[in-house]
């Protein structure tokens, strides 16, 4: 091909206005590889589309490339372009009412999930080596989980989000996936700062039996070797009930805030730019603009105990092991209330790293009907680089020959 950006996307995993590509230093770790960017993420002079065309015909290109994408380019890695996000990020399934469902092609009759279904979705078939994502409330695990790839949320604020488009602010994390465990955690090195040096090994295990109750019954029995490896490697679980209260309270304020938070940074653009939305994104969209009118004081106080609650479980040497998500991806054809129930039962999941700030990452461990499932290890803050060795360690391990 004449360029990095001239490939046949046959995943539909590129936005059309991301077709283009930025070549890497000659030489560094990552030299010869590709990675594509989710289109939430600024690269200079062109304009970053946040997933909705009237976002696109809005705002003016970026005037300076994001740093990540700026450091992965001086380790030696090509960027072949843009990918699909779901509009704004407000989603977990992965379909853009504008630019169409990227393909999952582990599961080609499943969506990829989302927001970061484009970043997925390349990694998966292949595109490209790796993808960068952003993650707020399981932008990447979900879609981790449903394309059978590896995926990191990182701890909140660990790493700076200068360049990129905000959602939820206080949510917001970067995130990247790839096929392979050595370049999940060697693109973590690049990218994170060192781990504390005087951070205890992990080794104390917990499972979350409230996750586990959230989580279909065959779904459990295919992470049942993945679990059983983890064991080996940390020794024996001990059960813990992540939530006393409750998961679906947890989730319940998730959502609140959230779209609280991002009412407070589009709300002003949306009434503005009057930008058409798929019917889900805008039934979103307008919570969100009632969030923003009710005192969520109580939610504010809520994730604060919360946060306390996972630092007391996980300490500086415990992790958490759960499924990262309740099965396998939703159908194509899936609509209406079986689509957003799914949802729901994501989020009650996904939420426990959301609103503690935690890292987690998600493993591709397990195939339920024929598609992927991805079985997650929550950390201690900041000890993003150790759970990433973990997922090194692991894919030696029987994990990786089921």
């Amino acid at each position: 091909m004449t360029s990095p950006a001239d490939f046949d996307d046959f995943a539909g995993a590129f936005c059309p206005h991301g077709r283009f590509a930025l070549a890497g230093a000659a030489s560094g770790p990552l030299a010869g590889l590709t990675f594509g960017v989710k289109d939430f993420i600024d690269i200079e002079g062109h304009v970053t589309g946040a997933g909705n065309p009237r976002w696109l015909e809005t705002h003016p290109p970026a005037s300076a490339t994001a740093p990540c994408v700026r450091t992965l380019l001086a380790a030696g890695a090509t960027m072949i372009g843009k990918t699909i996000s779901d509009e704004l990020a407000y989603s977990l399934n992965g379909d853009n009412f504008h630019y169409g469902t990227p393909r999952n092609s582990a599961a080609p009759d499943r969506v990829p999930g989302g927001s970061s279904s484009g970043s997925a979705s390349a990694v998966a078939a292949g595109l490209c080596d790796f993808a960068l994502g952003t993650d707020s409330g399981g932008s990447v695990r979900i879609p981790a989980s449903y394309c059978g790839v590896y995926g990191i949320r990182t701890t909140q604020d660990l790493i700076p989000l200068d360049g990129i488009v905000p959602f939820m602010p206080s949510l917001d994390t970067l995130g990247w996936f790839t096929r392979d465990a050595r370049l999940f955690a060697g693109i973590g090195r690049l990218l994170l700062p060192p781990a504390p040096a005087d951070a205890p090994p992990l080794r104390r295990l917990m499972r979350s039996s409230d996750a586990e109750a959230e989580t279909d019954a065959a779904s459990l029995e295919a992470l049942q070797h993945a679990f059983a490896a983890v064991t080996v490697r940390l020794g024996s679980a001990e059960a813990v009930r992540v939530a006393p209260d409750g998961l679906e309270a947890w989730r319940n304020q998730f959502r609140l805030l959230s779209a609280a938070e991002t009412w407070s940074i589009h709300g002003a653009w949306i009434e503005t730019a009057k930008p058409v939305f798929g019917p889900a994104i805008a039934d979103r969209f307008a919570f969100a603009r009632e969030a923003s009118g009710l005192d969520v004081a109580p939610v504010h106080a809520a994730r604060d105990a919360i946060r306390r609650r996972l630092r007391e479980i996980v300490q500086h040497d415990g992790v958490v092991c759960l499924p990262t998500s309740p099965g396998p991806a939703p159908l194509r054809s899936a609509t209406g209330e079986a689509v957003e129930s799914f949802r729901q039962r994501a989020q009650r999941l996904t939420c426990i790293a959301g609103l503690s700030g935690l890292p987690q990452v998600s493993l591709p461990v397990a195939t339920v009907d024929g598609a992927p499932l991805g079985l997650s290890l929550i950390g201690p803050p900041g000890r993003d680089l150790d759970l990433l060795a973990l997922a090194v360690e692991l894919a030696g391990s029987p994990i990786a020959a089921h």
